[in-house]
């Protein structure tokens, strides 16, 4: 298996196009779960379809996404990665091509949960292909150009669909998929090689079980992350139903994994400490890259009354220092640089950009006031990233690579929904408890109130109202003053409530992570 592996290492302008092409589909995959948020309003008009109905143009690429991620290891084994990865890549583009073409909201449901099930193998099998066909002692400088794409691919999406839902049409979101996939899919062909290590297992091998109940499994739990506030949680028959099917599903599967002869999913590689411990770092970090990557843009959007355009191109700056600081952070990683020390300092950085911004969430506040904290923001995921997704894959050897590259894909995805869902609760339920409290503030009585209403009252019957008028818009526009600053405490609790979760990390990391016989090695975590 060692001299497979080591079979596997490219060099020279074969390796510089092997990773260009896995980048650029991990981009490209990352890229279009935010480009399509920007052109909801219009498709929505285009193809006359209602808010929930839109809403699942989103949904089901994130279904197809997480019932794939798991998958990629064992169906790269049955097809050969070099073809599995090829197919992919022209699944995901021909899907492209047919969402820009489609003529109703059924149509483009179903395009886009075609182009998720293409589209959830580019991400992981990328950085599998790339670990592999780097020199091991080059791997820290391979994972920083990989996570490159994955941090910038958020940020990306929405300025870049901002643009060209301004300038062009929705269609041509999906279309710009199209000449770089043709392109990946000719280099893959060319370039990639497949390695042999592990058997293909003949239809009555494969164990369907394990597939169904991974499905089923997966695809309610990510269906509950997504839909969960829009149906009221708990309150909705549906939400309860799948959070049961959720949890047998998984439960059932990992019992089958376990017990199958040919496993789709092979768990026992977690028994790998490195492995185990990045896979749950990999949780943190797509529940806060995605959730303040969620939440800064509907700040801006909701309160500041930016454009999504605008809201984009804020996190520009800061995502091209993180160019600038993952290669730096590779480089410390293969002077020997103990990567827990970068962890925890990257987990740490992050804790202090959410306490920045809780400190300028104010109505009036500007880009310049952002600009600081998201270059912390930046050094953060740049001193977290690079070491963590090194450190996960760093002692897996052969096929357990693709294994490793599949659960921390899929983590971090799930991170991501756990994020954007958790968020998203709790602005609406943290809003409604402002509310409350401040509105006990505004006694009616009270002659600082009256003197409010009157002035405010006074300046609209100066713009032609008659008194009563005048006196119901200024108690609405009280009553909306009293929703900003509910919303504004309430983005304050949601940073703060993400900086907690990361800077508790900070000694777990620094506790469960040890150095020995100079090789970083994680001690067992449930001891």
């Amino acid at each position: 298996m060692q001299n497979q592996q080591e079979s596997l290492v490219e060099h020279g302008p074969r390796l510089v196009i092997i990773t260009i092409t896995c980048v650029f589909c991990a981009l490209l995959e990352i890229i279009d779960t935010t480009i399509v948020n920007v052109a909801l309003n219009n498709m929505r008009g285009s193809l006359g379809a209602t808010l929930n109905e839109i809403s699942w143009v989103i949904t089901a690429y994130s279904l197809a996404n997480v019932i794939v991620i798991p998958l990629t290891s064992w169906l790269s084994q049955q097809f050969g990665r070099r073809n599995y990865f090829a197919a992919s890549v022209v699944i995901f583009t021909v899907c492209s091509f047919l969402c820009g073409n489609a003529h109703s909201i059924g149509e483009l449901v179903i395009f886009r949960f075609l182009q998720g099930m293409g589209g959830g193998a580019l991400l992981v099998t990328s950085q599998t292909i790339i670990t592999e066909s780097w020199p091991p002692h080059k791997r820290a400088m391979a994972q920083a150009i990989y996570v490159l794409g994955i941090i910038v691919g958020p940020t990306l999406g929405p300025p870049l669909g901002g643009f060209i839902v301004d300038n062009y049409s929705w269609p041509f979101i999906f279309y710009i998929n199209i000449p770089v996939g043709v392109l990946a899919a000719i280099l893959t062909i060319q370039y990639v090689r497949s390695p042999k290590y592990g058997a293909k297992r003949s239809a009555s091998e494969v164990d369907w079980l394990g597939i169904f109940l991974l499905t089923v499994g997966i695809s309610s739990l990510q269906y509950v992350l997504e839909k969960g506030q829009e149906d009221d949680w708990f309150n909705s028959k549906l939400i309860i139903t799948l959070c049961v099917s959720a949890f047998l599903g998984l439960y059932l599967f990992i019992w089958r994994q376990l017990e199958a002869k040919f496993p789709v999913v092979n768990l026992r590689v977690l028994k790998n400490g490195n492995l185990r411990m990045g896979v749950i770092l990999s949780f943190v970090m797509g529940f806060g890259t995605f959730g303040s990557t969620f939440v800064i843009p509907l700040f801006t959007q909701s309160l500041l009354g930016w454009t999504a355009q605008q809201a984009g191109l804020l996190q520009l700056p800061s995502t091209l220092f993180v160019a600038v600081m993952m290669p730096l952070v590779a480089i410390l990683i293969q002077k020997g640089v103990q990567q827990k020390f970068l962890i925890a300092m990257g987990m740490f950085i992050f804790y202090i950009f959410c306490m920045m911004c809780y400190r300028i969430i104010v109505p009036d506040t500007s880009a310049g006031d952002f600009f600081w904290p998201l270059m912390v923001r930046a050094l953060g995921m740049g001193l977290l990233s690079v070491p963590v997704s090194t450190m996960s894959l760093s002692t897996l050897k052969g096929q357990e690579i693709g294994q490793g590259a599949a659960f921390t894909g899929m983590m971090r995805q799930l991170g991501g929904s756990f994020g954007v869902a958790l968020i998203s609760t709790f602005l609406s339920r943290e809003t409604s408890i402002h509310r409350v409290d401040v509105i006990s503030h505004l006694d009616v009585n009270d002659l600082k109130v009256q003197n409010r209403v009157s002035q405010l009252a006074a300046g609209m019957r100066g713009h032609g109202l008659d008194s009563l008028a005048a006196r119901k818009t200024a108690y609405q526009m009280i009553d909306n003053s009293v929703y900003v600053q509910s919303t504004l405490l309430s983005y304050m609790d949601i940073f703060m409530m993400v900086g907690l979760v990361f800077v508790v990390f900070v000694p777990i990391v620094l506790i469960a992570i040890k150095k020995s016989g100079g090789k970083v090695s994680l001690a067992d975590a449930a001891h």
